[in-house]
């Protein structure tokens, strides 16, 4: 066997899963260990353009397809990825056939031989796949310490049985913050005070987490210290930090490229933010999936333009929407040309975050969209909408200070909405030019350097994933 260790990645088929994915195989790649992608045929374009300039600088990077059952699931033809799923309904049908790909990757690993399997915590089945082949499986989640925190204080305590609406607070035991949420933020399978009555693949997923040899985290010891303790010690469990993952982009391809091409010319966009000031324009952004009512959209033009603050909107329309945008007020486009960019689709996000003219986001805190915020150090506005966003806003809000809510308060995977143009326009002016506005910045400039730092050599994410190379190595170099 040969000394180079290989790691398999296997991502869940979403952009928020595979984007991160890919940038730990190139971590590990740059490390001098063997790292192969496993994904659909379909999701072979999210992954080729990196792998291809990462092979042009000599860190090689595989990518092995494995064919996914959609038809025979009862899903469209190509329905490979959680965002082209036409309805929620569809959702088991999905898992179900993730599930057929377990033969398939078996095949892969009988083939390959990898000292150790990373897989989304979405595929609960692999870590009997690694038990088998006897090789480390360590799981992906895609969030944060702190929201993982909050999710096991929520199911171990349910402090929510205790409140007698859904809009009235309930305080979060056992946090080393004073974090209050209300039952309407929580997702439907938070809310469950049966335990026998919770979906067995829901807690599949939740097991999942906790079989295994152990989770790998985007994020950083210093960005969620109290949590990264509370995780590791109090909750016993293994976990390497080894993010802000994003900040191995370093070449402006990377950053423009991660996931889709692009939907507006990089330069053109570039351009048109060296014109502005700096920190003087709000960048506007919710994730791949999230999206919003017709009327919710049109508050949030409203709000927007009455913030009186230069702007970037990302706006990505549902499929029969795109040629009809009635829903913009008539006139935005011509009043705000001057002060706004409007972007259809996809946008170089770590590029625009990055610049400097940008001052604020206003994001889903959807947990890359939140840690790419944190590392390009700009303030946030938080507008969480489902999964555990609720948790990252309070993250950002509470614990790190570098940012407001915008008031959502219901937790609501598809055509969200209740956020006016008020609240809206205000929490833009209070991290833009509100008097807390300097303090929000400079707190937030404080990450920016300490997630720098941590992925810097001798950096905290530096060393643990030294550590993880190493402890990967000695239990193959045991079960050899």
């Amino acid at each position: 066997m040969s000394d180079q260790l290989h790691f398999f990645f296997f991502p869940m088929m979403a952009h928020g899963h595979m984007i991160p994915t890919l940038d730990m195989a190139k971590l590990v790649a740059s490390r001098g260990v063997k790292a192969t992608i496993i994904t659909t045929p379909l999701n072979e374009s999210v992954f080729s353009k990196a792998i291809q300039r990462n092979k042009n600088l000599g860190i090689e990077i595989d990518i092995r397809l494995i064919k996914f059952q959609t038809v025979e699931h009862g899903l469209p033809e190509e329905c490979e990825r959680l965002d082209l799923i036409p309805s929620d309904d569809l959702l088991l049908n999905f898992f179900k056939a993730t599930a057929m790909m377990q033969e398939p990757l078996e095949q892969l690993i009988q083939e390959s031989r990898p000292n150790c399997l990373v897989s989304d915590i979405f595929f609960p089945w692999t870590t009997d796949t690694a038990a088998k082949f006897n090789i480390p499986r360590l799981a992906i989640h895609g969030t944060s310490f702190f929201a993982l925190c909050v999710g096991e204080s929520i199911r171990h305590h349910k402090p929510f049985k205790n409140v007698s609406s859904d809009s009235e607070t309930f305080v979060l035991p056992n946090l080393p913050h004073q974090i209050k949420l209300t039952r309407s933020q929580l997702s439907p399978f938070d809310r469950i005070e049966e335990e026998k009555n919770i979906p067995l693949m829901v807690k599949a997923v939740r097991e999942s987490g906790l079989k295994g040899n152990g989770v790998i985290f985007n994020s950083f010891y210093e960005l969620e210290q109290d949590y990264v303790e509370l995780y590791t010690k109090v909750l016993g469990r293994k976990a390497w930090a080894i993010g802000p993952v994003s900040l191995c982009n370093r070449d402006i391809e990377d950053k423009t490229e991660r996931g889709k091409k692009s939907s507006i010319d990089k330069h053109d966009c570039m351009k048109w933010l060296d014109s502005k000031k700096s920190s003087s324009v709000v960048y506007i952004c919710f994730g791949s999936i999230a999206n919003f009512t017709i009327l919710q959209m049109r508050e949030l033009a409203m709000g927007i333009e009455a913030s009186g603050q230069e702007f970037i909107w990302v706006v990505r329309t549902a499929k029969e929407e795109e040629n009809n945008e009635d829903w913009l007020p008539i006139g935005f486009e011509e009043r705000t040309k001057e002060k706004g960019l409007i972007i259809r689709g996809w946008a170089p996000q770590v590029l625009i975050l990055d610049h400097e003219s940008v001052g604020a986001f206003v994001t889903h805190c959807g947990w890359n969209s939140t840690l790419e915020g944190i590392s390009a150090g700009v303030s946030m506005v938080a507008w969480p909408v489902f999964a555990e966003q609720f948790f990252n806003e309070k993250l950002v809000t509470e614990v790190l200070r570098t940012g407001v809510g915008v008031g959502s308060v219901k937790w609501q995977k598809t055509y969200s909405e209740g956020v006016k143009k008020e609240a809206i326009a205000k929490a833009i002016k209070r991290v833009m030019v509100g008097e807390e506005a300097e303090g929000f910045r400079s707190r937030a400039k404080a990450y920016k350097e300490m997630a720098r730092k941590a992925v810097e050599i001798e950096g905290s994410s530096y060393s643990n994933l030294t550590t993880l190379l190493e402890d990967i190595s000695t239990f193959s170099s045991i079960s050899d």
